[in-house]
């Protein structure tokens, strides 16, 4: 009897967390099929990640859930900083009700319903199939790096033990990481564990709390508190050395931590969801890649809670990793472009990791001396002018100058960065988000028209071109005076940003790739200079087949 080849499939993703399901739905929207390995049937159903900022909302868009998704989160309206005895130290607040990315800068959400969203939304794909009850139990490399990759799991309901092959593996596995293992990588500390009491509860009645994030700056008993949803709140409390967890547990000790929130609710009405205890660590994966085999989310970084960007972390690495998989496996780039992942993210997550660590230490660190110079300087700080604005801004780094992040020119926005999302006019007027107008690939903003040599480069990398215009001086029919022509204020806003740059080429993950000048004379085209300087991350982004050029400049 001849044996049955294996299954072949182009991605394989392990985890279907809110990292694995974004990513295998980005690729299929790249036009990559994928196939999802969990090991449970349904998503995990208590509470774990509670917050994600208004970028990562903005991959939820990319992901095709956000207008879902923001009906099912609630806007965090800032932080206080509290000490022990529970006396406002400082007190930010967040009046914009949208920030750079088009959505709140911080939304309370609920992780099982994420992840529902997320899986509903993976079901409408054709080019994804999520299989639960899976447990992968080994991958096999090829040899030299090469594809495919032999993946091995056992079906967790019949016992039955299946292999296929995958060009590409997406180890989106969490702490506990197989596929880290299988590469060889290894997790690198970059400070010391902490063990934190995890508390969610429900109540029908509203808490008489301020509606924000509550810090308490207490080193004798460092807490946080969160309101993550209409009846939903949280509580975070850091473990004393030597402290078990049991000592805390029970129900009068529990509703004694939390009496200063709840002061005048009716303990029956206080229904504890979930005790438990986390260990909070702060660490980075020394290697994410081999070959093709990648390590996203969990598996390749875990951040300190304190900034809300454990989870959104491994969505960055999704949304950065997916479109650069996808042109190597259509054939439209080559292997090289891959290395950039890790390039990109490794230093992006460690930065992230070390700014929680930081602000954990100046809000909870210390003893006795370092709370009373918090008590003296936090209220200081409150009063400067525009001290919320810097305490809450995004701390989401850009990334560093390379090939896929050029160097920035005066006056011009700085690559590596994400452009802004403001709302500007569909082909009908409609005011659209700025995303929905670019696609799913590559894009330009221009205010100028482009060169023969920019508009060879848009063909090349099949990008869209979206044309905007500049409020101009017109002279009123009295007096001669002066007045600028009436523009949307989200196109105005998007001239604002790029200065004096006639064009700006987005990557697929929105981020600022390279710029080119505003032509000096009306009327002439912008982006030789772009085209010119572009050959090092050409040979990256597009086959040799695709593109020739001579004297760096596209043909």
């Amino acid at each position: 009897m001849t044996a049955t080849a294996p299954e072949h499939v182009p991605v394989v993703v392990i985890g279907a967390g809110p990292t694995g399901l974004t990513a295998a739905t980005l690729l299929a929207r790249h036009g990559v099929p994928a196939l999802v390995l969990e090991r449970h049937r349904a998503p995990y159903p208590l509470p774990r990640a509670v917050h994600l900022d208004d970028e990562v909302h903005r991959i939820l868009q990319a992901v095709g859930i956000h207008e879902t998704f923001g009906a099912i989160t609630r806007r965090a309206r800032g932080m206080r900083l509290l000490d022990g005895s529970h006396r406002v130290l400082a007190e930010f607040r967040r009046d914009n009700p949208y920030g750079w990315h088009g959505f709140p800068e911080a939304n309370m959400f609920d992780q099982p319903e994420l992840e529902q969203l997320l899986r509903d939304n993976l079901a409408e794909q054709p080019l994804v199939t999520l299989r639960g009850g899976m447990e992968v139990t080994s991958l096999t490399p090829p040899p030299h790096n090469g594809a495919p990759v032999r993946v091995t799991f056992r079906d967790e309901d019949t016992g039955v033990t299946r292999t296929l092959l995958a060009d590409s593996v997406l180890g989106c596995d969490g702490a506990g990481s197989l596929v880290r293992a299988v590469i060889g990588s290894r997790m690198q500390d970059l400070a010391a564990p902490q063990q934190w009491l995890v508390v969610d509860v429900r109540c029908r009645l509203p808490l008489p709390a301020w509606d924000g994030v509550h810090q308490i700056c207490d080193p004798q008993r460092a807490a946080t508190y969160m309101r993550i949803g209409e009846d939903r709140y949280r509580w975070e409390f850091r473990l004393r050395t030597g402290e078990q967890p049991e000592e805390l547990t029970d129900r009068q000790r529990l509703l004694a931590l939390i009496a200063p929130w709840t002061p005048g609710v009716p303990e029956d009405e206080l229904n504890v969801l979930r005790t438990a205890s986390y260990t909070f660590r702060a660490q980075v994966a020394d290697r994410w890649r081999q070959g093709r085999i990648f390590l996203l989310g969990d598996a390749a970084h875990l951040t300190p809670p304190f900034i809300g960007q454990g989870l959104g972390a491994g969505m960055r690495d999704a949304h950065n990793l997916a479109w650069k998989l996808a042109r190597v496996l259509t054939g439209r780039a080559g292997e090289t472009l891959l290395d950039t992942y890790q390039a990109e993210r490794h230093r992006h997550a460690r930065q992230l990791i070390r700014t929680a660590v930081a602000i954990g230490a100046v809000m909870t660190g210390g003893g006795t001396v370092t709370a009373l110079a918090r008590s003296t300087a936090l209220p200081a700080l409150s009063r400067l002018p525009g001290a919320s604005r810097l305490v809450l801004s995004a701390v989401s780094p850009p990334l560093r100058p390379g090939l896929l992040a050029g160097s920035r020119r005066p006056g011009h926005p700085r690559p590596g960065t994400r452009c802004p999302q403001p709302r500007i006019p569909d082909a009908d007027g409609t005011p659209r988000l700025l995303d929905e107008r670019l696609g799913e690939g590559f894009a330009v903003l221009a205010t100028a028209p482009l060169s023969p040599a920019l508009l060879a480069l848009v063909r090349a990398l099949d990008a869209r071109v979206i044309h905007l215009h500049a409020p101009r001086r017109r002279r009123s029919g009295t007096g001669g005076a002066e007045h600028r022509a009436e523009v949307d204020p989200g196109t105005s806003a998007l001239v604002r940003w790029m200065g004096t740059a006639g064009a700006v080429l987005l990557r697929p993950d929105r981020v600022v790739l390279a710029t080119a000048a505003r032509p000096r004379r009306p009327g002439t085209t912008c982006g030789d200079d772009l085209a010119a300087a572009s050959a090092a991350w050409a040979a990256l982004l597009c086959s040799s087949g695709r593109v020739s050029m001579k004297m760096g400049v596209f043909r």
